[in-house]
C-alpha cells in the first residue's frame, strides 16, 4: 500500500505575470499538490480573482484533472463553493479563474484557537449544506480538510480544491488504483484507507473529523500519512468532554466506522442549525394557543432534528473513549430514533 506523494514545486516566474493576456497574477496564495493559487486581477472586468495554475507533471494527466475540476465546478453553483469564471491554457500549463474569497483557511482558524460549540455548530452546517448540494450532483469531493475550507472576512466557510473529487453512481464500489490512497491520510474514512470506492459517506466522515478539529484544536490522526490512515481501522475518534450532548451523538454518527451508519450531509446540515445541538435553547416562536396533539409534536421535532442514515442504526461501538464522552454517545439511543430507516433482516 503506498500513498500517493504530491510534492508541491510552485513556480516563482509565475508572478507578475499576464496569463492568457487578461489575468494578472499578483501573488501566490497558496500550493497544492498538482496547483499553485495566485490572486490576479481581471484587467477585462477590472474585478480580483483567484487563478488556479496547475504545475506540469505530464500534459495529458494534468489535462484531464484541470478538465474535470472545471466541470464539476461548472455544474454547481452554491454559497459555500468558490464559483468557477473561466479556464484555458498558457503554454502547457492549464488553468482555472475562480472566485477570491479573501479571509483564511480554516487550519489557520483553527491554530489560533478552538471554536466553541455554537461556532463548530455555524460552521458546520454551512459546510454540510454545501456537501449535501455536491452529492446531488452526483460528486464525491474526496479531500474535506481545513486548509480546503476558506473563511471569508465573515467567517462563512467555502468548500474549495476538487482536484481530486469524481462524479460517483448512488451504487458505485469501484476501487482505486491499487496501491493507491487517494485523499488526506489524517481525514480519509476508514473504506478510503483500504482503497476501496468512496461514497458521500466518505466527505460525512471527513467533515466530522474537521469540525472535531475545530473543538480539539489538532488532528485526530496526525503523524506520518500510512500510521494516520491506519489509525482510521483500528480505534474510533476521542470526543472531548463536556460537548452538548446532541453535537456529542452527531460527531460519533458522522465519524462511525461503518460508512452505512453515517447520516447523510443534509440530515448533519439540519441537526447543526438547530440551536439545541450546540446547547442552547431554541428561539420562542408564536405558537398558538393549547397544548398540540402528541403526534403534531413529534413530528415537528423531527422535522427540526431528523436524522437519515443509509444502514442499519445498530451497529455496535467499535471503542471506547478514553475520556468517556465516546463511551455515552454510542450506547445512548440516536434522538428521535423513529426517523431512522427499518433494520435489515
Amino acid at each position: 500500500m503506498q500513498l500517493r506523494a504530491r510534492p508541491a514545486h510552485p513556480d516563482v516566474a509565475w508572478r507578475a505575470r499576464t496569463v492568457a493576456g487578461r489575468y494578472r497574477l499578483d501573488r501566490l496564495l497558496g500550493r497544492g499538490g498538482a496547483a499553485d493559487v495566485y490572486e490576479a486581477l481581471d484587467l477585462r472586468l477590472r474585478r480580483r480573482v483567484a487563478v488556479k495554475v496547475y504545475r506540469p507533471a505530464g500534459a495529458r494527466r494534468t489535462d484531464a484533472q484541470c478538465g474535470e475540476e472545471a466541470r464539476l465546478l461548472a455544474r454547481m453553483h452554491h454559497p459555500g463553493l468558490v464559483t468557477l469564471y473561466d479556464t484555458g491554457r498558457a503554454g502547457s500549463r492549464p488553468f482555472l479563474v475562480m472566485q477570491l474569497v479573501r479571509g483564511t483557511t480554516l487550519r489557520r482558524r483553527i491554530a489560533r484557537g478552538v471554536l466553541t460549540p455554537a461556532e463548530t455548530c455555524r460552521t458546520g452546517a454551512a459546510l454540510a449544506s454545501a456537501l449535501a448540494h455536491v452529492h446531488a450532483h452526483g460528486v464525491v469531493h474526496r479531500d474535506v480538510k481545513p486548509s480546503n475550507i476558506l473563511l471569508d472576512r465573515s467567517e462563512a466557510p467555502h468548500l474549495t480544491d476538487f482536484g481530486i473529487s469524481r462524479r460517483v453512481e448512488p451504487a458505485d464500489e469501484a476501487p482505486e488504483a491499487q496501491g493507491t490512497l487517494v485523499g488526506t491520510a489524517s481525514y480519509m474514512a476508514p473504506e478510503q484507507a483500504l482503497g476501496r470506492g468512496t461514497g458521500p459517506a466518505a466527505d460525512v466522515y471527513s467533515l466530522g473529523l474537521v469540525l472535531l478539529e475545530t473543538l480539539k484544536g489538532e488532528a485526530e490522526y496526525g503523524g506520518a500519512p500510512l500510521e494516520a490512515a491506519l489509525a482510521h481501522l483500528y480505534r474510533p475518534p476521542v470526543l472531548p468532554a463536556g460537548l452538548p450532548a446532541e453535537l456529542a451523538r452527531l460527531l460519533t454518527a458522522m465519524t462511525d466506522r461503518s460508512s452505512e451508519a453515517r447520516p447523510d450531509a443534509a440530515a448533519c446540515a439540519r441537526i447543526l442549525t438547530d440551536p439545541r445541538t450546540a446547547g442552547r435553547a431554541p428561539t420562542p416562536s408564536a405558537a398558538r394557543p393549547g397544548r398540540p396533539a402528541p403526534g403534531r409534536v413529534v413530528a415537528a421535532t423531527l422535522a427540526a432534528l431528523g436524522l437519515t442514515l443509509t444502514g442499519s442504526p445498530g451497529s455496535a461501538p467499535v471503542g471506547q473513549a478514553a475520556d468517556g464522552a465516546r463511551t455515552a454517545a454510542l450506547t445512548a439511543p440516536l434522538p428521535y430514533e423513529n426517523d431512522l430507516p427499518a433494520q435489515r433482516s
